[in-house]
């Protein structure tokens, strides 16, 4: 310890004794940690985005299905309305909240255009309590109640269709008896969820779907939350065994593609920690080793003085250690400075289309985890340090005679 104490100075000044090249060193150190952590926080932020989209939409955090019906999304696979065993554990602590729905493919037909939409029958009330898409309405209204005769489309989907707020749109799709039921229904809402929702999905009260339907009080699935102090899992075996015979399913099956990016994203970060370290390790050893040659005659005379080869490797990886933890240091600094300012939000700009098309949002709410950080600086720092070892031992390795001698 006393001779790191001794040699901490002597490592600190040797870095300054050609500034240019430890200042290029920093730099390089420094953004790598930056483009690092950035990517990071800006993945897991676009991560959670899509996760929020597919949760709040429409999934729920699980949902229930007649069995065949994620196959063949139609009438033909309905389900009784809730009762019994299923209903008492709805209402039970491990779920938070559930809503009945409709759902079918349709076809929806204004005065000059027609677009494939996906029909949804809801309970307002109950809707408002796992979807945030109820709050989300860009002109008029939200449906009432489950009876009223109006239906909720996406703004995008009007600006498609040609018609507006209060037009009249005819809405068409198989009945359980086989025929192609239809109905003209006025445009009470527009919601502005992400492009692909409002291209998508237009909304009628559960009950006018079921009587247009045809469908006798059926359901064609339920969305529902775990309770907040229920895990995930035991609300589903719950349900599975209050309803054997209806297939169960948590958001992880239901949407693949926000599964997979979260489990995912520790690997993509990894990948480019790995990438980066590569392009910083070959800078860093550069620089290191041709330090080392530059103080050959230095190295040679410390050895002939007695200093020992361990003492220098030390102190080569000392002044390494210093420099890439300096670098490290101003990485951190640089990447709060960037990303604080956008905590509130960052929009995607010519992006978001993208992003929503991928099933993110079009604006992304980064947070610095101050556990990641220190995490992936300590990984770079310690790599960083131990790709010097070659120039340390370079150094130490030269006999004192062939060192003194060199030019």
């Amino acid at each position: 310890m006393n001779r790191l104490w001794m040699l901490g100075p002597l490592a600190w000044r040797n870095l300054w004794r050609n500034p240019r090249r430890t200042l290029i060193t920093l730099a390089v150190v420094a953004v790598g940690v930056w483009s690092i952590l950035a990517f990071d926080v800006m993945f897991k932020a676009w991560e959670q985005s899509s996760l929020e989209e597919s949760l709040r939409l429409l999934t729920g955090e699980g949902q229930i299905h007649a069995t065949g019906y994620l196959d063949d999304p139609g009438v033909g696979h309905s389900m009784p309305y809730r009762s019994g065993a299923l209903l008492g554990a709805l209402n039970g602590p491990a779920v938070g909240a559930w809503a009945p729905r409709v759902r079918v493919p349709a076809i929806i037909q204004s005065e000059y255009r027609t677009r494939a939409i996906t029909l949804v029958g809801v309970e307002p009330a109950a809707e408002r309590r796992v979807s945030d898409l109820p709050g989300q309405i860009l002109a008029g209204r939200y449906l009432a109640n489950d009876r009223e005769i109006g239906i909720v489309i996406g703004g995008d989907l009007a600006v498609k269709l040609k018609t507006r707020l209060g037009k009249r749109v005819i809405v068409m799709a198989q009945a359980a008896d086989g025929h192609l039921a239809e109905a003209g229904l006025p445009i009470i809402g527009l919601f502005g969820n992400t492009t692909p929702a409002q291209d998508e999905y237009a909304f009628v009260g559960l009950g006018a779907a079921q009587s247009t339907l045809g469908l006798n009080g059926q359901l064609s699935e339920i969305a529902f939350d775990a309770g907040p102090s229920a895990k995930l899992e035991d609300t589903v075996a719950a349900l599975q065994r209050a309803a054997p015979g209806l297939d169960t399913e948590t958001w992880m099956a239901l949407s693949p593609l926000a599964y997979t990016m979260q489990q995912f994203s520790t690997s993509y970060t990894a990948i480019w920690l790995m990438v980066m370290f590569v392009l910083m390790a070959i800078g860093i050893v550069n620089t290191q080793l041709m330090a080392v040659f530059e103080r050959t005659r230095e190295f040679g005379l410390m050895q002939a003085l007695g200093m020992r080869p361990a003492t220098i490797v030390a102190q080569v990886m000392l002044e390494s250690a210093l420099l890439i933890g300096v670098g490290v240091l101003c990485g951190i600094v640089l990447m709060a400075v960037t990303l604080l300012p956008f905590t509130n939000g960052l929009s995607l700009g010519f992006l978001s289309a993208g992003s929503e098309m991928a099933g993110g949002g079009g604006v992304l709410y980064p947070r610095l985890d101050p556990v990641d950080t220190v995490v992936y600086a300590t990984i770079v720092w310690v790599l960083g340090v131990m790709t010097t070892l070659w120039p340390a031992r370079t150094a130490a390795r030269t006999p004192p005679v062939v060192a003194m001698a060199a030019n």
